[in-house]
């Protein structure tokens, strides 16, 4: 019998235990493994060297952040049995179980559409079956199906302890304090009113906070204009192979995204999609990447060498759309450098935008002394919340360096 209510050491929240052998179990899954493998935020760490931890931390911080608000809400007289502990526990552990090699910016391209969301269910669904079923409820809760609501929105909402983690550990790990949120404090202002999540009213600045940094993490860390080009040359390049690929070009990639590079039909994941989707991860996608820096394809290999050698294009931001004269100067330049056709591969706009607090779709509830709940923005005592419920989009501009 190995000793499984183990304690892991954590950079961002000191230490984590695992209160439910379960936990362990699933931990210990080639799935969860295979999260060591994925980096958390992508090719952020070529703009901010620290950022290379994985959805393996994440994952772990996020469980641990869940047992934390399910012992303040005990404190404050919610009933929340072992197994509902054990199971929302599960489910923010798996939530992201389903996440490819740089995830967001490759989902789309590796299986039409398939959002990781769609895969962490399934392979939530295929462990289920491994571990006899005890994955039922952490299912339920994970999909909103649970009769409680609340277990639901700690994982998925616009105040979960999935933002809370990855905002404190993405901050922790770029260095920028801007993200860094206080956790404890939120999580101690949480509270439940007729199964809903709500957070108690004084805990209103907080939670200003917590959405303030959240908006400055997304401008200044994940929609920086050098992360935003760098998750988009990633969809480029795979694009960009999979078009060659198509073309009838042979193209060296390992066997399992060599797989995906060259099947096309994925209406219903297959065993084998599954399966092959299972064992690839991030240094798939690199390996090929300095593989096709020597290509032929002056695209593709022009792509490569931006990520490999970090000389990525010159990039413009601007809050407004760039005119289509000086695109087509851009692209009339590419032309004359690499060759006619090539500016349309290499010049691209691409717009980012952020709608900080939704305030339409499941809104943060405050709850007043009286037992009533308010949303946030219908509270007097809000200093920031009606500058944060506004989209705001940039777009950026990139094109080569030579022109």
């Amino acid at each position: 019998m190995t000793n499984k209510f183990k304690i892991i050491n954590d950079p961002v929240h000191g230490f984590i235990s695992i209160p439910h052998e379960i936990l362990f179990d699933v931990i210990e899954h080639p799935y969860f493994q295979r999260l060591r493998r994925i980096s958390q935020t992508g090719l952020l760490n070529l703009i901010f060297p620290g950022a290379t931890h994985t959805r393996f931390h994440h994952a772990l911080g996020a469980m641990h952040l869940m047992f934390t608000a399910l012992e303040t809400l005990r404190l404050k007289g919610v009933e929340i049995s072992k197994e509902e502990e054990k199971s929302a526990m599960l489910a923010i552990l798996l939530h992201d179980v389903g996440h490819g090699p740089f995830s967001h910016a490759l989902e789309n391209m590796l299986m039409d559409d398939w959002h990781h969301e769609k895969l962490s269910l399934l392979l939530m669904n295929k462990m289920n079956e491994e571990f006899n079923g005890e994955l039922s409820m952490a299912i339920e809760m994970f999909q909103g199906k649970y009769n409680r609501k609340f277990f639901n929105q700690l994982i998925s909402s616009q105040l979960d302890v999935d933002r809370l983690d990855y905002l404190k550990r993405d901050s922790f790990y770029t260095g920028v304090s801007e993200g860094n949120v206080n956790t404890q404090r939120i999580i101690s202002m949480m509270n439940v009113s007729d199964d809903e999540l709500v957070i108690d009213a004084k805990g209103i600045y907080s939670i200003e906070n917590f959405l303030t940094a959240r908006m400055f993490m997304y401008w200044q860390v994940y929609y920086h204009k050098t992360s935003a080009l760098a998750e988009y040359l990633l969809v480029k390049i795979l694009g960009r192979a999979k078009f060659l690929v198509s073309q009838g070009k042979q193209l060296p990639a390992s066997e399992n995204l060599a797989y995906f590079l060259y099947k096309n039909e994925f209406q219903k994941a297959t065993e084998e999609d599954i399966q092959r989707f299972t064992e690839l991860d991030d240094n798939d996608v690199i390996q090929a990447i300095k593989f096709w820096t020597k290509n032929e394809d002056v695209v593709l290999s022009y792509l490569c060498n931006c990520v490999i050698q970090r000389k990525f294009p010159k990039t413009l931001i601007s809050s407004k759309p760039f005119e289509g004269e000086f695109i087509d100067d851009k692209i009339a330049k590419t032309n004359l450098f690499f060759g006619e056709g090539i500016g349309l591969e290499l010049v691209d706009q691409i717009s980012r935008n952020l709608l900080p607090y939704n305030e339409e779709d499941q809104p943060i509830y405050l709850l007043q002394k009286n037992g009533e709940k308010i949303t946030l923005d219908h509270s007097e005592n809000q200093i920031l919340s009606s500058f944060i419920n506004q989209l705001n989009t940039k777009y950026i501009l990139s094109f080569p360096r030579e022109i």
